[in-house]
């Protein structure tokens, strides 16, 4: 019994003596991760181009527009469903891009939402916002119009 304490103590001893090799040469060498398949890359979208000088005058004609169109079928009138139809041909004419697109159907948006959190009904003050933004809607077309052209 002795003898086997002395040589547990030995081993012991020489174990402590022995530096430990260095951590990369005692981890197995992992085999090479194999790269995944590559994937062909899609080019980035073109930049969008700038805005024209009017787009500031767009985008409230086309809050107008959204306005109109949710007052207008609130108050039963038969217009209704002309203003939404207008907001598609403006689409149509300026919406060259999908960024510009957007915002001008964001705007539109913005317009009939705007209107739906405050009426629930025809109210003679619904009916003096429509007086409001139609003659606002006509002088920002006649602008358009006479500035830029069209």
């Amino acid at each position: 019994m002795r003898r086997l304490v002395l040589v547990a103590l030995g081993v012991a001893a020489l174990l402590g003596a022995v530096e430990p090799a260095p951590a990369q040469s005692q981890r197995r060498s992992a085999p090479p991760a194999q790269a995944a398949p590559a994937k062909p890359e899609t080019p980035p979208p073109a930049p969008e181009p700038p805005g024209a000088p009017y787009e500031k005058e767009l985008l409230r004609l086309s809050e107008i527009l959204g306005s109109l169109t949710f007052l207008r079928t609130l108050c039963k009138e038969s217009d209704a469903g002309d203003w939404r139809a207008r907001m598609e041909a403006l689409l149509t004419a300026e919406g060259t891009t999908p960024g510009r697109r957007e915002r001008l159907a964001g705007a539109y948006n913005r317009g009939f939402k705007g209107f739906a959190l405050t009426y629930r009904a025809c109210t003679p003050n619904a009916q003096a916002a429509v007086a409001r933004y139609v003659r606002e809607g006509e002088s920002l077309s006649r602008t358009l119009a006479g500035r830029f052209g069209g």
